[in-house]
């Protein structure tokens, strides 16, 4: 009879814990406390905005990794803890940085490259420095100014995206460096100032055969775009140049990974990667009120809670798919922890069948989240309802002119072909409250929404559960750029 009883009582908790709705049971974990928690330590001003290959970085990690350890989520299977090591190179700036042009000291500069440049001699006027500009002038041997952008466009996002093309078409003319005067405002400046004037890091090389380049390139601000308008009218510009030598170092830093198998005796052979950076940019140029701070609050403590209410939910409720959670390293530095997860899986690639990233700059609308990529993914109908669920509408990427799908983590599961979009902070414009916030000293956990952000944590968690749940493996819309990356991923061809 007590068997009886027994059995009885466990076929009745079953039934009820079977009956228990997808709702209530993300209803059950996410605590709109628990994520003011999370966030205000992530976000505290101890961690001093959590830069990579800080002493700040790695107690941001220990918390990660320790959290998931108290919600039962199992480590990295290669490791047995919840570290994945990632070897980057650091490379410090020029201590010494002194341009002249015709006697005139440019104030303002950064070096993007710096092999070390000592140069008393005439310099080159060379336009925008793309292909047309180097005919009939010799950059053999001589130091070019050239003005930032190109023809088109002169804003920094475009100068930044050529600034490659720019230096081999340098390097193959023959030319000891690069001057690039960039028109841009105070605001901006101190930006680049702050990401340039600093070590920065790429994710360490063991390919003895990768030639460094000898190669000096310099950007300095021209607010106005003058001072490259007067050396456009010179027919003689002289250059006193002294650039010192980048200092270069390897240092770690570590990814937080995490694992709960799923329930279905075939599907959990396939994986929901839920992902996002814990990273921020660390300490800089202080604002108006002398705050140097850059907490990094909505970026990315908010996306980087989203995957701990994920794994929280999932440990006590997992779903039919297994779910492998990354905390990425490196985001702001170039997107290395991820570049380095997809060269270095703990798992193979091919059982990863989603990625549900999270990142965010900051949100100007309430009523919705913004999925960067949202109908590139057969998932969609999931997001949307979900959304719907908690009182939110889910909407589209609508600055794509910002190209955010390739600017986070997402991207290199991508271009892996794993259907991989970013789930985000509702804005309808990438103005106002988002770049108030964005990478700004004022990005702190006192100024979030919290009941908003109950409803868009509690929307990015029913979400993952309808995707880890659907017997249908997502994947690429028909037609998108990824979808044969896609289907060689999964032998589909």
């Amino acid at each position: 009879m007590k068997k009886l009883i027994l059995l009885l009582l466990a076929i009745t908790v079953s039934a009820i814990s079977n009956a228990q709705s997808e709702k209530e049971k993300v209803q059950a974990t996410v605590s709109q406390s628990q994520i003011e928690g999370h966030i205000y330590f992530l976000a505290d001003d101890l961690l001093e905005g959590r830069m990579t290959g800080t002493q700040e970085n790695r107690i941001a990690a220990s918390y990660l990794a320790n959290t998931l350890r108290g919600y039962g989520v199992k480590p990295n299977p290669l490791t047995g803890d919840y570290y994945q090591p990632v070897a980057l190179q650091q490379v410090s700036p020029p201590l010494d940085k002194m341009v002249k042009l015709n006697a005139m000291s440019l104030e303002k500069i950064v070096a993007l490259e710096a092999s070390g440049l000592q140069y008393n001699d005439n310099a080159v006027y060379a336009g925008y420095g793309l292909k047309d500009d180097y005919i009939n002038i010799k950059a053999k041997g001589r130091v070019l100014i050239i003005k930032g952008g190109s023809s088109e466009t002169q804003d920094t996002r475009a100068t930044f995206s050529l600034r490659n093309e720019k230096m081999e078409l340098a390097l193959k003319a023959g030319a000891k460096g690069l001057i690039e005067l960039i028109q841009a405002e105070d605001q901006i400046w101190d930006f680049i100032d702050h990401n340039f004037n600093r070590p920065s890091l790429s994710v360490a090389s063991n390919d003895a055969s990768k030639m460094e380049s000898e190669f000096t390139y310099v950007w300095a601000q021209d607010k106005e775009g003058d001072l490259a308008t007067q050396l456009s009218q010179n027919r003689a510009i002289v250059a006193n140049i002294n650039i010192s030598e980048a200092v270069k170092e390897t240092i770690t830093s570590q990814n937080v990974i995490g694992i709960v198998e799923g329930t279905d005796p075939k599907l959990k052979n396939e994986y929901i990667i839920y992902a996002a950076h814990y990273d921020h940019v660390g300490i800089g140029a202080p604002d108006e009120t002398g705050d140097d701070n850059y907490n990094g609050a909505r970026d990315n403590a908010v996306g980087t809670t989203t995957v701990l209410s994920m794994a929280q939910n999932l440990a006590k409720y997992p779903t039919k798919r297994s779910a492998l959670f990354i905390l990425f390293t490196g985001e702001e530095k170039g997107l290395l922890g991820s570049e380095y997860y997809v060269a270095n899986p703990v798992l193979p690639l091919n059982q990863m069948v989603y990625c549900f990233n999270s990142d965010n700059a900051g949100y100007n609308d309430t009523t919705v989240a913004t999925i960067i990529g949202l109908e590139r993914t057969t998932a969609s109908k999931h997001i949307k309802e979900a959304a719907i669920a908690f009182g939110l509408t889910a909407i589209d990427d609508p600055a794509p002119e910002q190209g955010l799908f390739d600017r986070s983590d997402n991207v290199h599961f991508a271009k892996a072909g794993i259907p991989a979009p970013t789930f985000s902070l509702g804005f309808t414009a990438f103005n106002g409250d988002v770049t108030k916030y964005y990478h700004r000293p004022g990005d702190e956990a006192n100024t979030l929404d919290y009941e908003y952000l109950f409803k868009f944590f509690s929307s990015y968690v029913m979400a993952g559960r309808s995707i880890g749940n659907d017997p249908t493996t997502p994947v690429w819309t028909k037609g998108d750029k990824y979808e044969e990356a896609g289907k060689m991923l999964y032998g589909k061809k």
